[in-house]
């Protein structure tokens, strides 16, 4: 009788491990493949437009669609802005978290948001002055639908 109860312990605690395996392997799926929703919800959010306007006689505004905006002199830039003033890779534009912010690239002339230079990524406003060197420009930014 010893023998039958040993092994029907040992059945129940077999049982019992493969029963915590199955729950972990089902957790670890469950929050896999919510994970994985979670990416593609983030990677599907497009940057919503953003126009750039130079401040000057008679500039037409320039209109963005792309989640990064590089400005500069360098032929890689997104906008390629030629002056003096500007350094190669002078300033960035991103949209994430669904904000814009804007970030100075070690520019050798600074960039400046409405008049203030900027040390480290800011959040941008509708209507917010950039200056990179001496070329400064105007932000408007179409509401997210």
């Amino acid at each position: 009788m010893n023998d039958i109860a040993a092994y029907l312990l040992l059945a129940l605690r077999l049982l019992m491990a493969l029963a915590l395996f199955a729950f972990l392997g089902w957790a670890l799926h469950t929050m896999w493949r919510d994970l994985k929703a979670q990416a593609q919800q983030d990677s599907s959010a497009q940057a919503p437009p953003i126009h750039l306007t130079p401040q000057g006689e008679g500039t037409e505004p320039l209109r963005f669609t792309v989640p990064e905006i590089t400005v500069g002199r360098h032929p890689a830039c997104e906008w390629l802005l030629d002056h003096e003033t500007i350094s190669s890779r002078h300033a960035r534009l991103s949209f994430h978290n669904k904000n814009w912010w804007l970030e100075d690239l070690a520019s050798r002339n600074g960039t400046y948001l409405n008049e203030e230079i900027i040390t480290e990524a800011v959040v941008l406003a509708n209507q917010d002055v950039i200056r990179c060197g001496e070329a400064a420009f105007r932000i408007s930014l179409e509401s997210q639908s």
